[in-house]
């Protein structure tokens, strides 16, 4: 008898920044789905690391969603080429909500509004923000 694949942390992992582009590019499970040939449902066992995608599969989302194929592999826990972003950004940046948060943020340019506004942000969060870094000159 065949063994059957079980999804492990890298099919979650890849699913996640599939779920991360389609949002950021606005487009729905439905709309990516039918791209891709797979119904909605399919496209979210994707996302959620149920089931895995293949490497046909995963160079057409890469075309459809325009990056690069290593993408998908930014960030991975344990890789040698870990991405910038930690866990709790990733995770804000997989919500269309999270987009939106982050894009008016990035709107926000005068620097006299932006350090109260972090500091309110900060005080009504549950965690503290991590600390911040020096900018670099």
């Amino acid at each position: 008898m065949a063994e059957t694949r079980k999804s492990d942390g890298v099919d979650k992992h890849v699913g996640e920044r599939v779920r991360l582009r389609r949002i950021m590019l606005k487009m729905s499970q439905t709309e990516l789905g039918n791209k891709i040939g797979v119904t909605f449902q399919q496209l979210q066992k994707y996302e959620k690391g149920a089931n895995r995608i293949g490497a046909s599969r995963l160079y057409q989302l890469a075309q459809i969603l325009n990056v690069p194929p290593g993408f998908f592999f930014e960030g991975l826990p344990g890789s040698k080429a870990n991405a910038v972003l930690p866990d709790y950004l990733i995770d804000l940046m997989g919500t269309a909500e999270g987009q939106r948060i982050v894009q008016a943020l990035a709107r926000v340019r005068d620097k006299k509004v932006r350090g109260p506004l972090e500091q309110l942000l900060d005080s009504i969060g549950s965690d503290p923000l991590p600390e911040r870094r020096k900018p670099r000159r």
